[in-house]
Formats: structure tokens, sequence, C-alpha cells
């Protein structure tokens, strides 16, 4: 290979190019800006319209210096010139040959440079011919496989037979670096230049075959309507295949990432790594991926070995349970107790089943979250009113549209801890229908020793439940499945008493309504007598979500009477018993709406309903006819029952009540329980119903303000009920004097407040006939028996006999 020689040399001023690489006889447009290169452009109009270009290293340097541009450039001669409105030139040259620069100035005014043509001989004619062979056939490849050079430039191509001319017009048309073709532009001898271009011809035809072959594979995975999928599929493919890699994490790595990062048993692990390898591999459009991504999502967001510190200061939870709640003795006790055999036991999972049962309105709810808060636990609350799919328990299967996890890993999820406290509110409201029983799918989570493995149908894996504390609450544990209730501790909450009421509306209600209605700045005064006026004739409940309305009512009107007069800040409003119709309109409630004197065939029983306890008139009249048996207003089968028994009861003891044996035959019995379209059930109204029968049958009158409970058998025995304190505070709500109770419920009186027994006479039977002796005026003249046909006794001797 020869040496290469120069030429004289000779001075041109010089146009620095970017990202662009000129050839010589290559015939091409620029546009030119920078007014050092426009400069250059008149000067070459002046000296023969020939100019030296070279390419500059880096395209971002404004003014290049002798260091920021190539050494080889090409002489051209501009062709046309011409200037363009945004004062940019748009100038048409031509490559004449190539040039070495010799020395460079810089003037303000432009760059001028002497340089040296650059000549070199050719080599062996032979190989010479065989390369110049190869290369036509590879850029008719080449032509073929890249779809922007026309296929024109072949004829022409295949018509040159000047090595040089052939290479650098070639090497014009590939898609190639700028390095790259500067590196072939710096090859001055033939052979050389030659092998250069062979090379990145072929280099290019492979990249556009591997280019191909992605575009094949990829095309056949994706859907057609997932374009820009496919066109991040090609680039990844075509980074994989040249060996490169983004320094940028893309969204897959930060899953592995979180992955690697999160606490989580190996199981769990393994799952979600299959799952993320399972991901990479589909398109981010289909529904699919949607589902893969989700289960991932919740596998990385679940706190599975994520705790917080237990405070077991049961100083500091009294102090919050004794802020939050007034009252609520046993409830409390009963919290504590279970606080300090926590710091003695360290196992946990153990005895945390808490149930509280009670009337609306008593505090369940807030005392679960004081509970947590004490704990310094996480809570979360489960609303189950209305709930009959057993998949909101449980979660469901991955195979299903929209299928996420049940309500037990959402509420982990949302705690961001494994050991919250969590309560299921209205656990007694579930339901089932065709889609499970959500009852039944709750006996594993609340058993502790099925918990710690529980499995949830959308997670698929077992999860450890034994440390998070789960507390029921309810208002009818009668409808709560006795599977479910026996792996629950009962904490009975009950209502409150009017005294308990006055203390809560003190110290808690009042100061919340001032809050909540703007009358921070004002005096709102309620005395206790007040307070007391609207807990007896305005409510009628068990808890105190009534009353806290009514004092928002009497707050809203205040607030009302600030804004419409223009009240100055500081005015004290007195709010008296005579303002409560003005602010809450008429009594709602007669607590003394029992009869004054003794009836016959009315008798006051007491029922116990979820919203506490009411009083339960029972009426029976005797009508004359044939024996017939009427009952109405709405009773359950099981008081029906009740009645019937009571029925039979009593005709039992016709002989020692004196009445004629013949005298049912010729009469018809009516029981009714007035309040007729509300439904009542329960056994608990049978003394009042054998009360009732006796009375009409016999025409003795019943005492009005003796009020009763039990249940009764045909033998005549009083058998124990439930509910008795609200039972009580129903009685002397309504200004009853005595009550009686069955003498199997005496142990009960014990955890009933003085405050409710204070005023009544309790009277514990055994017997029905004890019942009838308190219940019946036996002192009425025997007149009175006379007309209604029955047979006469003493006074004296129907005494014994219903007392014996």
């Amino acid at each position: 290979m020869s040496e290469a020689k120069s030429e004289k040399a000779k001075k041109f001023p010089l146009l620095p190019l970017r990202d662009v690489i000129i050839f010589p006889h290559m015939v091409v447009p620029l546009f030119v800006g920078r007014e050092k290169s426009i400069a250059a452009l008149e000067e070459a109009a002046k000296n023969d319209n020939e100019l030296f270009l070279v390419t500059q290293k880096d395209a971002s340097v404004l003014n290049p210096d002798r260091d920021d541009i190539y050494d080889i450039g090409t002489v051209v001669n501009i062709i046309q010139m011409l200037r363009l409105p945004d004062n940019t030139v748009k100038v048409l040259i031509e490559g004449k040959y190539r040039a070495r620069i010799k020395n460079f100035t810089a003037a303000p005014s432009g760059y001028w440079v002497e340089v040296d043509k650059c000549q070199s001989k050719e080599g062996d004619p032979v190989q010479l011919e065989a390369v110049i062979r190869s290369i036509k056939n590879i850029f008719e490849q080449y032509v073929k496989l890249n779809k922007r050079i026309p296929p024109e430039l072949l004829m022409s191509i295949s018509s040159i037979t000047d090595p040089s001319r052939l290479a650098d017009i070639i090497v014009a048309h590939l898609s190639m670096k700028i390095h790259e073709k500067q590196e072939i532009l710096e090859a001055i001898e033939i052979d050389k230049r030659l092998q250069l271009l062979l090379e990145k011809m072929q280099g290019e035809i492979e990249i556009i075959n591997v280019e191909r072959r992605i575009r094949t594979r990829v095309k056949t995975q994706m859907e057609r309507s997932q374009k820009e999928y496919y066109l991040n599929e090609q680039m990844n493919a075509i980074q994989r295949e040249l060996g490169q890699k983004d320094d940028g994490k893309t969204e897959l790595q930060e899953l592995e990432d979180r992955l690697e990062a999160k606490k989580m048993p190996e199981e769990a692990r393994e799952r979600t790594r299959k799952e993320i390898r399972k991901l990479k591999s589909m398109s981010p459009m289909s529904a699919e991926a949607t589902v893969v991504r989700n289960y991932v999502d919740w596998m990385l967001a679940l706190p599975w070995f994520e705790y917080t510190v237990d405070d077991n200061s049961l100083k500091h939870a009294k102090d919050i349970l004794e802020e939050q709640h007034y009252g609520l003795k046993e409830v409390k006790e009963r919290m504590l107790e279970y606080l300090a055999v926590r710091t003695l036991v360290k196992e946990e999972g153990k005895g945390t089943i808490l149930c509280l049962a009670g009337p609306p309105g008593v505090g369940k709810t807030s005392v679960a979250h004081s509970l947590a808060e004490s704990l310094g636990r996480k809570f979360v609350r489960i609303s189950l009113g209305g709930v009959r799919d057993e998949s909101e328990i449980r979660g469901h299967r991955r195979t299903y549209v929209g299928a996420m996890p049940g309500k037990i890993i959402a509420a982990l999820k949302k705690a961001g801890t494994s050991n919250p406290v969590i309560l299921f509110d209205e656990i007694d409201k579930m339901s089932s229908d065709f889609r499970g029983d959500p009852a039944s799918a709750m006996l594993e989570v609340l058993d502790p020793e099925q918990n710690k493995c529980f499995s949830d149908h959308y997670i698929e894996l077992e999860y450890d439940l034994s440390k998070v504390m789960f507390i029921m609450t309810a208002n009818d544990l009668s409808n709560v499945p006795a599977p479910l209730r026996d792996r629950m501790e009962i904490i009975k909450v009950p209502g409150y008493t009017p005294n308990e009421k006055l203390q809560i509306g003190k110290g808690y209600l009042v100061k919340k309504a001032v809050k909540n209605n703007g009358l921070h700045d004002y005096d709102m005064n309620i005395s206790d007598v007040t307070l007391m006026h609207v807990i007896r004739d305005y409510t009628k409940e068990s808890g105190v979500r009534e009353l806290e309305r009514l004092l928002n009512t009497i707050a809203r009107k205040i607030a009302t009477e600030v804004v419409t007069e223009n009240i100055a800040k500081g005015e004290k409003f007195i709010v008296a018993p005579k303002h409560l119709k003005k602010y809450l309109g008429p009594q709602k409630y007669d607590r003394t709406d029992v009869e004054r004197d003794p009836q016959v065939g009315l008798v006051n029983g007491l029922a116990w309903t979820a919203v506490g306890g009411e009083l339960l008139n029972i009426e029976v009249v005797t009508v004359p006819g044939n024996g017939k048996i009427q009952i109405t207003g709405k009773l359950g089968e099981v008081m029906q029952e009740s009645a019937k028994a009571a029925l039979s009861y009593v005709r039992s003891i016709s002989g020692r009540l004196g009445i004629d044996p013949t005298w049912y035959d010729k009469n018809d019995i009516h029981i009714h329980v007035p309040e007729g379209a509300t439904p009542k059930d329960g056994p608990s109204a049978g003394v009042t119903m054998v009360t009732a029968l006796a009375s009409a049958v016999t025409g003795i009158k019943v005492f009005q303000d003796v009020a009763m409970t039990g249940e009764v058998t045909i033998r005549g025995r009083v058998l124990p009920i439930g509910g008795l304190k609200e039972k009580m505070l129903a009685a002397k709500q309504a200004g009853i004097k005595t009550i009686i109770i069955p003498s199997k419920n005496e142990k009960d009186l014990s955890e009933i407040p003085n405050d409710i027994k204070v005023g009544l006479k309790i009277v514990p039977c055994e017997m029905v006939e004890e019942v009838l002796r308190h219940a019946l005026n036996l002192s009425q003249p025997d007149s009175f028996m006379k007309v209604v046909g029955l047979k006469v006794v003493s006074n004296e001797d129907t005494k014994l006999e219903v007392a014996n």
C-alpha cells in the first residue's frame, strides 16, 4: 500500500458542520445559520466558490476551536446559494476532494484553514476488482432490505468504475453513526477505504436482518391494536441484540426491588417472584397482565412481618377509657383484665375474640377504638351489616373478573401492620343466600386455633391472623349462629340509666354540640333539670344517639338566633325546661301513660328489644260465643304458643278460681297486644298473659302500677328471662311501682344499678299463684263476679285458693 501524497497547501474559508459529513462527489443542500459560517460562505463566493467543510466532534459547541473539529474534511464547490427570510442561508454544494487541515485560523469574522489535498495510490487491481464486486453485491442486498434507498441508485452505482468515487457515493447512503462515517472519510488509501466500507455494510445488513427477525417475533405475540407495546418490545429486543442496557429502572425492576426489600414468608416471596416473571412476558395492555399486576401489588402491600409495639400500661388504658366513656364499669374492667393478662402472658392469639353486645348508641364501637388507642395499635372497622356473600370475607378467586381479596386482607393492608385491632361491626346483621354463608366463613377467622393459617381465596397463601385482636359488636345475639357465638367472649354493654345519660350529656354531649355548631364564643347553659326533661320527655332509647341529636338541634336553633340577630360574642344562652317546646317542639313521650285505676283484663308486661326495654300491655276480653280463641297483635310463633300455654293453665285452675267449667263453651276469648303493626315474639310474656286471662274470666281487676315478666309452664312454674335491667328501667320510666320477676332472676339484681332499683318494689315469684296474689285486686266486692255469671266464693276463700 503506497504512502499518501500531498499537493501544495491551499487556503480556504472553513464551515464547521454539525451531525453531518460531506464526502467527495456528494451533491447536498445545507442550511447555514451561524454568523461565522455565513461569513465563510460569503468569502467562498469571492474565492472561486470553493469552501472547506469539516465536521465538529461535539455538535453542541457553538464556536468550535481547532480541537473541536476533525483533521480531515472535504473541499466543496458552491453550486447555488440562497438567503432565506429568517437570515439563514440555503446552499447547494458538491464535494470535490478530501483534504487535511495544516493551519487553522479563528478570527471574529470567521475561520480560515490551509489544507493539503489527500491522495493515494491504488493497490492490487485484481484484489481491488474483487472488493468492488463484493461491495456492489452487498449494496444491492442492502438496497433490497432498506426501503428508504430508491432502487434507481443501483443503476447509477453499477456504471461507476472509479473505486474512490464508488466508495464515497455508497457511504453517503448508509445509515451509520457520524464517527463511523468520519473513519471512512479519513481512510485515504483506496483499498483500506473499500475494506472498511465492506465491513460496515455487512454489519448494517446483519443489523437489518436481526431487526426483521425481532419484528417478526414480536409481531406474532402482539395484537394489532397494541402498537405502543410493539414499539417498546422492538426497542428492548434491539438493545438486547446489541448488548445494550437501559440505565433507568423499569416498572418491573421497581417491583423486583420492592420484592427484595420486603419482609415476607419464603413461599409468598417465591409466588410473587413467579408472578413478576410471568408479567415480564405479557403485554402490559392485556387484561391478564392487569390481573397479575394487581396480585403482585397486593402481595407487596400486605404487612407480612410488620408489627406495632404494644403499650401495656394499665394506667394509660384506664385513663383513656375513663376520659372517653362514662359508666360501662363491667366493660372497662374486662378490658383492663385483658390487658393485664397480655402483660403477663407473652403468647398472643389466645383469648382475643371479644364481642360487645348491647343496644344501639351505648358506645360499643367507640370502646373498641379506645382500646386500640390505649394499646397503640392501628384500628380498622369492618361493617358486616348486609353482608351476604362469603367472598366478602374470604375474597374472590382470581379466575373471576374484578376479583379482590376479602375484607380481612383489605383491613390488614389498610392498617399497614399484622397486629391491628379489627372491629367487626354489627355481626348480627349478616345473612346468607345462594352466594354462601359469610357467618360460616367467619368461623376460621375468629378461632385462635385456626386463624394462624387463614387462607384468602385471592391471595391463595396462608396468612397469620393470630396476632390480630378481633372485637365484635352486636345488638341481638340471638341472630348470631351458635358456632360463631361459641368462639366469642361476650361482654354485655347495657343501656344507660337516666342518671348516666345526664352525666354523659353534661360531660360530653353538650360540649360536643357547642363545638360542632360553632358556638365556641358563646355560653350555652343547659341545666341538669332541663337535660333530664330532654332525656325523659323527648327520648326513648337505651343509648344516647337521640339525645345527642336533640342537643345538636338546640345548638343549631341558638346558632340561627346568633346569625339572624347579629348577637355579640360572649352572650349567655340559658336553656330552661320552659324553652324546650320552642327548641324541640311538644313533648314526645309521656312516661306516666299507664292506667291509674285497676282494670279487668289489662296487664302491664315487660319486653326486651334490641334498642332497650319496653312496657308491653296485654289485653284480654271475653264475649258470649262458642269457645273460640283469637290472638292478635302480630305475635310471633313463640309468643302465640305462650298464649296457648297460659290459657291451658288458667283452664286447669278454673276450679280454684271459682269458674264454672262450662263457661268456656259459652264465651269467646280475644287476646290482643297493642301496637299491632310491631312484630313481637318471645316467651317472657307468659305470666302477663296468665294474669290477663285470669282477670278477664274472673272479672277481678289488675293493679295498673304493677308490671311483670317471666316465662310460664302449663304447670304454673315461672321460668327466668333475660334483659332484666332494660325491663326494670322501662318499668321505672313508665311510673311502675311494683315489678314481679322470676325467683331465678333474683341473683341478677346485684348487677343492676341502685338508681334503677330505688323506688321499685321488686317481687320475686316462683309460681304463678304468687304472681296472681300480687297483681289481682282481690279485695273487690263479690257482686262484680255475679254480673258475669261466675260461681261466687268469698274473698277470703279466693285469697286462700290463689295463695295455694
